[in-house]
């Protein structure tokens, strides 16, 4: 015996076989090269030669050895193009055509230096000493601490899902989209494109307010010199308009020309910024021994605008005289000291304070409590006593500060937000990263410290040097005109303006870089459809389409011209992108799903949810309309995506929220069954499948479809015959056939395709093994079998009545519509007509809810609903009609209602002639199914039989469908026996006598018309006795037709069977001829399967006549109730 022993140098490769290595690349994209299972490289197959992994070698073409797995996965290099492929593809020519490099940006200069300078930036020089003199320090703590902990929250989510395996170029869309599924991906992928774009009109915006205030204020194209309120405030939106859109365009045309000067440009922006900071620090460290010289001049308690005066005070001694001073001129009406002056100045004291009393003179305390004013008010030294009146007009308001819009603690809220977002910067580099796995978490939650610490210090700083009124003067208008944070700075306020003024056109550079990959990103995912354009470039894939969109959006912003206005708009869309990448972290974690296994190990499900609920809670808080606004925003698109967008399947977090919540729910149903007031039917919807695979009746299909209203369970199967082994390829493609078919009829369901070795088998599989748990179905739809009567139909009318058997059996409900090709398809609609309703038994109520359910539907909608009803001899049909309506009021159904009265008649020749041709066929198509043997003996037994001796057992127990073509022998000798012994024992015992040699036409197959021939010629014997030799010459024929005697011969069940058939398709002919729809009770099928076929006679003979018919047979509960 040889004993397989592995070389020593595969004996690791060896064991690693026993491992299941599972792996998928989790993007959706079939396109991509991938070194996982079922990649198809014909080139790799020849690696896979080798004599020692013999056992395996048939599965090498579809399972690759794991050595050359791992090879691949090492030099596996599937990312997207990050910004510096595009600079070294705009720098090199041949870069082209090279693989991608390898990403070398570590943790600092990648995640840490990015996210530092995007979180830092222009509002907190030019609105960080506003929010804290109007908010108060404890406020402004508060909703630094709160914005911070949303961030730092948000960043412990990001780090979990960004360690979660491979992250490419994308950042937060990939991340989202990836966990939440393509449409909570588009949706809050393309909020945080807008928020992004938002961010860069912010930026530029910011950018124009410190040129046209602080550097150059004398080039605005609108002059400002002497204007007042409105008129002033409207020149300064001009002014920011025209400046945005040119600096805007300047901007978008250098990321157009090359991301590359926008990357090597952003060590300089972020050097100012660091700089700046340094500078404020080192000028609070100086107040503490060396306070600043920034005066401010009081009128009052009212902060005066420090222009077109020197010195703070009225009058001054000059050359011992009382001289005023250019203070005076302004509020006076000659500079003499008698002339006339305004009210307030003539009556409040003018004042200077220090501007910048320094981080020891205690001013901290002052600045503890906010001061909120509304637009239009002066902004007052609190504490100072002033005399003003009520009565007099404000006059000389431009030589006043004051406050150019109205505050509140939400607004605060709104503004502020932005200045803490950014946190993204490090993963939207992730496609330049040396290892994304280790860099984002670690240079995120860094630069997060870093700058909560700033922001938080910047707050009890400000407020412990800066005094209140300068803190609320938000221009630094009673500062001589300089920026606030400028004059804590040392060594010079010009440090923070040009600082400042560098990093908010770096952050606009930025985002304009970063906003137009977004897009390009969402847009090659082909989720948004009528986005694919903007997925297109230039060669090296700068997004150019992307771009000018982008540019376009972002002049919307610099439209509003207003940075307090725009701030709060891309607040809504960071804070819905964070809470969305929050839910994403704690879906995960939840449900436990087997590939949630992040490297980064301090999160916790309840982090996710605190994040996601600040997230929630700021969006309302900073702006309730511009929350929901952003809202309805992302629920379009949600709903564009789900039903416009590509199909993608991510294996993200809501698919398993699918799983968890419906096995949640099976688990429940299983508890009992459902109440009445909560049934409805579930549909197991059976149809035929032709050679092709195609479905032979569609229109079962549409009849689904319009008693959908009952909103419940569908599933539609078929079966086919044959082994499943060899016919799995025919059964896709049939399950692919019903799918397009369910889609064509909108029918929202699961389509089932079972193989058995023969179709009752399949069919009484699908009908015991359909649903799952308690969701199961409770009702079958099945078509009416066509031409059932023909010789090779004969099994399909034996299928059909077993399985109205089984479904009593299983207390299922069953409807049949015959002629299903009449019925409606979902594109007509009925004008007017009527939906009948023949209540004969009362079967649980279906025939009630049924005809309510199509009246929902558009096609049925204007039919109106009649209820017919019968009335025997001894009943009283005015009372019967009364109940009825009354039954039909409690059900809350409208309805016409009827009783037909039914008199009890002779039977009539004409049933006795269709019971005894019904006989003559069955007899004739039971002989003709049976072996030469068996046909002999049978026969034997009836022309033995004396006159009125058969007394079948119950004789109308025909349930399944005979027919005339001839059964396979193990099929005949399955079933007939038992019905032969039930026929002899009941004959007499005469001796049998040699049987009647078979004419050539009954052995074999036979033809409709031979059948009929037949059915008047031998089969005419059932139940007669031995006749003289002459009887079955054609004489002895004739004699028989002219005789009736035979009519007594027949079975009485039957022929009473037959008259009520007959009678009640007379009435409902009558009354329903014209009707649009008809449903009728069907009557069960009997017991005993002799005669099975007489049971198919009954329903044609009831149906006959009729257009549309819908049988229907409850099953065995009550499915409506008067209750409520």
């Amino acid at each position: 015996m040889r004993i397989f022993t592995p070389a020593p140098e595969n004996h690791q490769l060896n064991s690693a076989l026993l491992l299941c290595v599972c792996v998928g690349t989790g993007d959706g994209n079939p396109k991509e090269s991938s070194p996982f299972i079922n990649s198809s490289d014909p080139e790799k197959n020849q690696q896979y030669e080798g004599k020692n992994m013999a056992l395996f070698e048939e599965e090498m073409d579809t399972s690759p050895m794991v050595s050359s797995l791992l090879s691949n996965l090492a030099n596996y290099s599937n990312l997207p193009q990050g910004s510096k492929e595009h600079e070294e593809a705009e720098n090199n020519e041949e870069a082209r055509k090279k693989t991608v490099q390898a990403p070398r940006m570590g943790t600092l200069m990648g995640v840490y230096l990015p996210c530092l300078q995007n979180i830092l930036g222009v509002i907190l020089f030019l609105r960080m000493t506003w929010i804290v003199g109007t908010g108060g320090v404890i406020q402004a703590f508060i909703i630094v601490f709160m914005c911070c902990s949303t961030t730092m929250l948000t960043a412990i989510s990001m780090s979990a899902i960004a360690t979660n395996g491979v992250v490419p170029a994308g950042g937060s869309y990939y991340m989202i989209s990836r966990s939440l599924g393509p449409e909570f991906g588009g949706a809050v992928g393309i909020c945080f494109y807008l928020g992004t774009t938002y961010a860069g009109a912010m930026y530029i915006l910011g950018c124009i307010e410190i040129l046209l205030v602080y550097i150059v204020p004398q080039a605005a194209i609108f002059k400002m010199e002497g204007l007042e309120g409105a008129e002033a405030e409207a020149a300064m939106l001009n002014n920011m308009r025209v400046y945005g859109t040119i600096v805007l365009s300047f901007m978008a045309l250098v990321v157009f020309v090359g991301v590359k000067y926008v990357n090597k440009l952003a060590l300089v922006f972020l050097a100012c910024v660091i700089c700046s900071i340094l500078a404020v620090y080192a000028g609070v460290i100086k107040t503490a021994f060396e306070p600043p010289v920034f005066p401010v001049c009081l009128l009052g308690n009212r902060t005066l605008v420090w222009k077109g005066f020197d010195v703070c005070a009225k009058v001054i001694e000059k050359e011992n005289a009382t001289v005023t001073t250019k203070l005076w001129r302004l509020f006076c009406d000659s500079e003499f000291l008698n002339a006339t002056c305004d009210f307030y100045f003539a009556n409040n004291n003018v004042s200077e304070i220090q501007g910048i009393p320094g981080i020891t003179s205690g001013v901290l305390k002052e600045n503890l409590f906010g001061k909120y004013i509304e637009k239009g008010m002066f902004i007052e030294k609190i504490g100072v006593p002033s005399i003003s009146d009520p009565e007099a007009p404000n006059s000389n308001t431009n030589s006043f500060v004051l406050a150019d819009i109205t505050s509140f603690f939400t607004l605060l809220v709104g503004i502020y937000f932005p200045s803490v977002t950014g946190i993204m910067a490090g993963s939207n580099r992730s496609g330049d990263l040396r290892d994304a796995q280790k860099s984002i978490p670690i240079g995120t939650i860094m630069a997060i410290t870093t700058t909560s610490f700033i922001y938080m210090s910047s707050v009890v700083l400000f407020g412990a040097c800066i005094e209140g009124t300068v803190l609320r003067d938000k221009f630094g208008e009673a500062v001589r005109g300089n920026l606030v944070i400028g004059t804590l700075a040392w060594p010079s306020p010009w440090v923070i303006v040009f600082g400042s003024f560098f990093s908010t056109c770096g952050a606009g550079l930025q985002s304009l870089t970063g906003a137009p990959r977004l897009l390009q990103a969402i847009a090659r995912d082909g989720i948004v459809p009528f986005l694919q354009v903007f997925g297109h470039g230039k060669a090296n894939g700068e997004p150019t389409w992307a771009l000018l969109l982008t540019a376009c959006i972002c002049e919307s912003g610099i439209l509003i011209a207003s940075l307090d206005s725009v701030a709060p708009i891309l607040s809504m869309f960071f804070l819905m992108c964070y809470m969305f990448v929050n839910l994403a972290c704690a879906l995960q974690t939840l449900l436990r799903t087997p590939n949630w296994r992040p490297r980064f190990k301090f999160y916790h499900w309840a982090l996710s949810f605190l994040g996601m609920s600040l997230c929630l809670s700021l969006m309302f808080i900073c702006s309730w309309y511009y929350a929901i606004v952003a809202m309805a925003i992302a629920g379009c698109i949600y709903k564009y995506i789900e039903f416009r967008g590509a199909e993608k399947e991510w294996g993200d977090g809501i698919r398993g929220i699918s799983l968890s919540a419906a096995r949640f729910a099976l688990m429940r149903l299983e508890e009992g069954p459902p109440h009445t007031k909560n049934w409805r039917p579930q549909l197991l919807v059976l149809v035929d499948m032709d050679g092709e695979l195609n479905v032979e009746q569609p229109r079962l299909l549409s009849l689904t479809n319009q008693l959908k209203a009952g909103k419940g369970l569908t599933i539609v199967g078929t079966a086919l015959e044959g082994t499943y082994l060899d016919n799995h390829p025919r059964a896709q493609q049939a399950e692919q056939s019903l799918r397009k078919l369910m889609e064509a009829e909108k029918v929202k369901g699961f389509s089932q395709v079972v193989i058995s070795s023969n179709l009752r088998d399949a069919t009484s599989h699908l009908l015991q093994a359909g649903g799952l748990g308690g969701l199961q179905h409770n009702t079958v739809l099945v078509s009416w079998p066509r031409n059932w009567k023909q010789a090779e139909e004969h099994q399909s009318w034996r299928n059909f009545i077993e399985l109205v058997r089984e479904t009593t059996s299983a207390s299922l409900a069953l409807l049949v519509p015959k002629n299903i090709a009449a019925f409606p398809s979902n594109g007509e609609r009925f004008t007017e007509g009527f939906i009948d309703v023949w209540w004969i038994v009362h079967d649980g109520g279906m025939l009630m809810l049924l005809p309510f359910l199509l009246r929902q539907h558009k096609v049925w909608r204007k039919c109106k609903m009649r209820i017919f009803t019968v009335a025997q001899m001894d009943d009283n049909s005015i009372q019967m009609k009364k109940d009825l309506t009354t039954f039909l009021y409690h059900l809350r159904i409208d309805a016409e209602v009827e009783v037909v009265e039914m008199h009890d008649s002779d039977i009539s020749a004409y049933t006795y002639e269709k019971t005894l041709m019904m006989e003559q066929r069955s007899q004739i198509l039971k002989q003709i199914n049976l072996t030469k043997t068996e046909r002999e003996r049978e026969i034997q037994s009836i022309t033995d039989s004396s006159r009125g001796s058969i007394r079948r057992k119950n004789p109308a127990a025909v349930t399944t469908q005979l027919s005339v073509t001839e059964e396979q022998p193990g099929g005949s000798k399955e079933q007939k026996p038992e019905e032969e012994e039930q026929l002899i024992g009941d004959k007499s015992t005469n001796p049998p006598t040699p049987a009647t040699p078979q004419s050539p036409a009954t052995e074999g197959a036979v033809t409709p018309g031979e059948a009929v021939q037949m059915t008047w010629t031998e089969a005419k014997c059932d139940g007669e006795q031995a006749k003289p030799p002459g009887a079955n010459t054609p004489e002895g024929i004739k004699d028989l037709f002219n005789m009736k005697p035979e009519w007594e011969n027949l079975n009485q069940s039957n022929v009473r069977r037959m008259h009520t058939a007959l009678r009640l398709n007379g009435v409902i002919a009558k009354k329903s001829q014209e009707a649009k729809l008809v449903l009728l009770n069907m009557p069960g099928p009997p017991k005993n399967r002799k005669g099975d076929e007489n049971y198919m006679e009954f329903l044609e003979v009831l149906t006959e006549g009729l257009n549309r018919v819908l049988l229907v047979r409850g099953g065995g509960r009550e499915v409506i109730t008067i209750y409520s």
